[in-house]
């Protein structure tokens, strides 16, 4: 992909709000759906380091989604993810947060703002804007958002919450003064929701409504979306380096990797990059009782939600007995609900204590909650699978477990995005590692 070459970019649209809990997901959702009923390839992305969304939009769309990230991300980087949707005849990427909403410092090419990423790529942003309790106003609103930075242009709105053609028709008398299109206008369906616990929406895979879910949202974006409209807004890409030629170092030649409803956050520009770089990764099922692969060089257990599944987890005797063996000489690492999986144990929401794999001294407890979120860059104090000690790394941290105890030697030094030291530096004993950490990439600003 080339910025000078237009022809041969992968024409996109974000799809942005002002705010948090404006209707971004449903709305990329239905649009998903609704542009691959009409035969239309979709290519998905989710702005910022999101990892639950991202499944969603796979269903939907019926292809793997990926992040674009500007905070842990270098431009090089960016392109490269965009090289996923030189074959779709559309690129949609969802919004994070506020369309303006990041850090403060700024990270590998931003702030970790949707708004970065509109204006690296050059792709026009549609507004969601719930329209709830207001009708001119939003266009005061829409107004703000594209006159806010020069470098990022939008292209229409979306109206969400319409109560009915009248509110609609006082919407649409704002919009008309201002001269931006309103492509759509969404009617109020307490229907169109997509069920949420603690980190966010309810897994895709846990889901048996999804289907149905996607269907209704497919109808109603067909009938209050011109769509037709939307899709003549897309422009080509625009970024001004070329894809990186460097993917992330895999963890070994063949990597178990946990995969279950249990252990589920594993960002795709990962997994792809491995196989890139010659990994096979052969997956395994914790909750099934299945262990790693012994034939495997190296044991991955990426994040999920282990802590609604302690007690499945905590009497897999075949997968905590396979695991310690392959410890015994092989790496072993965990991410977020990995590396509580690996710990001592594990308190559940309701007070009861789990034993886990006892590979490292972690105790966590999920029943005194404490919110931990945001981005993180990592100085490794000791080699980790892929990676040796010294080696700076990029990446997020979202989880609400308490840490008892953590015992063990420090795997790494951890910041925050605005610099200061966090208390939770992960753990390493023997072959075994692991840490709330989320990687995403390596901090080639620091090399």
């Amino acid at each position: 992909m080339s910025a000078t070459n237009p022809a041969h970019s992968p024409r996109g649209l974000i799809i942005a709000a002002a705010g948090s809990s404006s209707g971004k997901t449903t709305v990329t959702l239905g649009l998903l759906a609704a542009l691959r009923r009409r035969g239309c390839a979709v290519q998905p992305y989710k702005c910022g380091p999101d990892y639950i969304d991202p499944a969603f939009h796979t269903v939907a769309a019926g292809r793997p989604s990926f992040n674009l990230d500007s905070w842990a991300l270098p431009q090089a980087d960016l392109a490269a993810q965009l090289c996923h949707g030189l074959d779709a005849d559309l690129c949609i990427a969802e919004g994070v947060m506020g369309l303006f909403d990041g850090v403060a410092k700024v990270g590998a090419c931003g702030h970790g703002s949707t708004a970065d990423i509109a204006a690296a790529t050059g792709w026009p942003v549609v507004l969601v804007i719930d329209v709830k309790g207001m009708a001119q106003s939003a266009a005061a609103i829409a107004l703000g958002c594209a006159r806010y930075r020069d470098d990022v242009t939008v292209a229409g709105v979306i109206l969400n919450k319409v109560a009915g053609s009248r509110h609609a028709a006082l919407a649409n008398d704002g919009f008309a003064r201002i001269g931006i299109p309103v492509i759509g206008a969404l009617q109020r369906d307490p229907a169109l929701t997509i069920p949420e616990r603690h980190l966010g929406l309810l897994q895709a895979e846990e889901d048996a409504e999804l289907a149905l879910r996607l269907d209704a949202l497919a109808n109603a974006i067909a009938r209050d979306v011109d769509l037709d409209e939307l899709q003549a807004a897309a422009q080509p890409a625009q970024l001004s380096a070329v894809p990186s030629a460097r993917p992330m170092p895999p963890p070994g030649q063949r990597i178990a990797l946990a995969r279950d409803a249990a252990f589920s956050f594993v960002y795709p520009h990962l997994l792809a990059g491995w196989r890139d770089a010659g990994a096979e990764i052969v997956p395994f099922s914790p909750l099934a009782d299945q262990a790693p692969d012994p034939s495997c060089d190296v044991a991955w257990l990426p994040g999920g939600y282990p802590e609604l599944h302690a007690g499945r987890l905590a009497a897999a005797t075949r997968f905590l007995g396979g695991l310690r063996r392959f410890a015994d000489d092989k790496p072993v690492h965990g991410e977020c609900g990995g590396y509580m999986t690996l710990g001592a144990g594990l308190i559940d929401a309701a007070g009861h204590r789990h034993a886990m794999a006892g590979l490292l001294g972690l105790e966590t407890d999920f029943a005194q909650r404490r919110l931990h979120l945001g981005y993180r860059t990592a100085r490794l104090l000791a080699p980790l699978p892929g990676f040796g000690a010294g080696g700076r790394l990029r990446g997020h941290e979202f989880h609400y477990a308490r840490v008892i105890a953590q015992p063990d030697d420090a795997l790494a030094e951890i910041h925050d995005a605005n610099g200061e030291l966090t208390a939770e530096t992960g753990s390493r004993r023997g072959h075994v590692t692991g840490s709330f950490f989320h990687l995403i990439a390596a901090d080639r600003s620091a090399a």
